[in-house]
């Protein structure tokens, strides 16, 4: 049974990690000030590097997408994997043994190294298919390729490979590699029969499969003999590393783009793959061998990951029957997406490997621009099959196309759609709305999927039982106005917190308590300021300093929080640093002390020296003492 983490092994686990070494296989860094770097960001396309890191603390900021985090949520930002599964693998990189709570483990320790054979196994097999694809007997998987369009860097790019025809070639390679049988039985790359084990894939173009964390786990094998007696496409059988319901070929390649574009093009090959990307269209990815099902839309949202900005997937099938038919088989899923669905059909239904060869890059990108909405298709497929010249086949139309308007999610497209199919029926739109509603009451399984009339799909926030997550943009909410650093008692909060954020380890004790006792004019450095306070008991490691505070304030403030971690100091020493960090909090506490002076002053104006004579020498005492203070700490700046 798998079990919680325990926090003090997150917390480890965060510790030790390498933000710098980690972010260094996504993006160049170059240094941008005392422990501090940048680059291009990972997460959106710029020019200029507004991405901030700093190892030290463990923490990033990218001043121009707003994203923000630690090394955990660097890997899920960028690998798309669950925070489970990038704290196991940061844990098993950097040598953090991992517990459980409630008397749960994580992965069995024997299964995870019979896994990982699997895993070398597959690597070694892909290098090993890759190797022949430039022997002489491959010289006709080279010119299947040249036939598609493809030349031998893009053969490179996909890893594309070729198995020699024989019977133990793989086999006996992977022998060498010191490969047991037993563990090579499991791997789905052999056969076995009477005389033992033998080679799966023989005489074939060969694509590797990878998973989201982009190791090879299977293949698809393209017929190149006549005397072939198998299908034109071999696929991998199910092992306990390949599962075709929860893989997309040319994932590895797509991901990254899916994320950033909010879009994500299902085609049906290994080759139309290919040809999507090289023309452009990086956000292509196929099934292998199956058909879209619930396991690729689980990935498909992961990857989208609804975060309120619009999304697309868009299916592109061959326009023969079955090509139809799947597209019908993808909307009946489409409910599942917070996204809108489209399907592009090439011309005269060429897939996206035919138009790309017979009419150039440009072409398939204009296919894929040229999509139809998913929910139209559908309802055009359905009004085919009636004549709509008769009053019999429109009543029929409007029976077998009212469920498929009442199981639009979003209640204005629904009413748009109403429109729609009265006008292509020719019927008054109050004759089809009811007919929608019923078909809606009568709860079809598309109506049942997507919600009822006139209720809108849930936000992320409403699905989960608490309130939205918050953007950049809500900094500038009432509660939390962004603050305006033109104010110079403004300007210094922010650096002071800026200083307390990126390196609490220079403050002393005393610094520490003067900080808690100020008060910040801002509302949002205040609530920063109230979070760091909570956080001071808990951070133990200047790694978990800054996520510890990012928790413990507001949601709207997290980014905010990132923002400061990162923003670069006027200090390029060790010493210069020392003394900003110095000035600035004497500055914190000289404004504290003024605020204090100017409380005192106004009580000594309101009263009456000669009737409270002790009470008046006691607050002129105390301004002495706070006047005495603030000359120490201009002595010392």
């Amino acid at each position: 049974m798998a079990g919680l983490i325990r926090r003090e092994d997150i917390d480890a686990v965060r510790e030790r990690a390498d933000l710098r070494e980690i972010v260094e296989q996504y993006v160049t860094l170059k240094k941008a000030g005392v422990d501090s770097y940048k680059g291009l960001c990972p997460f959106h396309d710029e020019r200029t590097p507004s991405f901030h890191i700093r190892p030290q603390m463990g923490t990033y900021h990218c001043f121009g997408c707003e994203e923000s985090g630690d090394v955990f949520a660097f890997i899920q930002g960028t690998e798309h994997t669950s925070f489970a599964e990038t704290v196991e693998r940061l844990a098993n990189r950097y040598g953090v043994e991992l517990r459980y709570e409630d008397g749960g483990s994580g992965p069995d320790k024997q299964e995870a190294g019979r896994r990982q054979r699997l895993l070398d196994a597959h690597k070694i097999a892909a290098e090993f298919f890759a190797q022949h694809l430039n022997s002489p007997e491959a010289q006709i998987a080279r010119r299947e390729l040249t036939s598609r369009g493809f030349t031998r860097e893009h053969a490179v790019q996909f890893g594309v490979g070729y198995a020699p025809k024989g019977w133990d070639n793989l086999l006996g390679h992977l022998r060498t590699k010191g490969f047991k049988d037993e563990e090579l039985r499991h791997t789905g790359l052999f056969s076995e029969g009477g005389r033992g084990l033998y080679d799966r894939f023989r005489g074939r173009l060969m694509w590797p499969i990878k998973d989201m964390a982009t190791n090879t786990v299977g293949f698809g094998g393209r017929r190149l003999y006549d005397d072939d007696q198998g299908p034109k496409y071999l696929n991998s059988p199910e092992t306990p590393v390949y599962k075709k319901s929860q893989v997309l070929y040319g994932m590895e390649h797509a991901k990254r783009n899916i994320a950033k574009k909010r879009q994500l093009v299902v085609v049906e090959g290994y080759t139309d793959v290919m040809a999507c990307h090289i023309a452009g269209v990086d956000t292509a990815v196929a099934t292998c061998g199956t058909a879209f099902g619930e396991g690729h839309i689980k990935i498909a949202r992961r990857l989208l990951s609804d975060d309120g900005s619009p999304a697309e997937v868009i299916f592109t099938f061959d326009g023969d029957e079955a090509g139809q038919q799947a597209a019908i088989r993808a909307f009946n899923e489409a409910s599942q997406f917070n996204a809108q669905t489209y399907i592009a059909v090439g011309p005269e239904g060429m897939d996206p490997c035919d138009v790309r060869q017979h009419r150039g890059d440009d072409a398939v990108a204009h296919v894929i621009e040229s999509k139809t909405p998913l929910v139209e298709f559908v309802l055009r497929r359905r009004l085919r099959d009636w004549d709509l010249a008769a009053v019999e086949g429109r009543i029929g139309a409007l029976r077998a196309a009212g469920p498929v308007v009442a199981g639009i999610r979003d209640a204005a497209l629904r009413s748009a759609y109403t429109r729609e199919l009265a006008g292509w029926l020719g019927t008054d739109v109050s004759e089809v709305d009811a007919a929608v509603r019923a078909a809606a009451k009568g709860g079809s399984p598309r109506a049942r999927q997507s919600g009822q009339p006139g209720q809108e799909a849930p936000s992320r926030g409403q699905r989960s039982g608490v309130p939205e997550a918050a953007g950049p943009a809500e900094l500038t909410e009432p509660r939390f106005q962004r603050p305006d650093t033109r104010d110079p008692a403004v300007l210094m909060e922010r650096q002071a917190l800026e200083v307390i954020l990126q390196h609490p380890a220079r403050l002393t004790a005393e610094q520490w308590e003067e900080v808690f006792s100020v008060r910040f004019t801002a509302a949002a450095h205040q609530a920063l300021h109230d979070g760091i306070r909570i956080a001071a008991a808990k951070a133990t490691d200047p790694r978990s300093w800054v996520e510890t505070v990012r928790q413990e304030v507001p949601e709207p403030l997290r980014r905010l929080v990132g923002e400061l971690a990162v923003t670069s100091l006027p200090a390029t020493t060790e010493d210069s640093l020392d003394r900003y960090c110095r000035e600035i909090l004497n500055r914190l506490v000289e404004l504290k002390i003024q605020h204090e002076k100017a409380n005192l002053l106004g009580q000594l104006q309101r009263m009456a020296p000669t009737e409270q004579p002790e009470e008046h020498r006691r607050l002129n005492e105390e301004l002495m003492v706070l006047e005495r203070r603030r000359r120490a700490l201009r002595a010392v700046d």
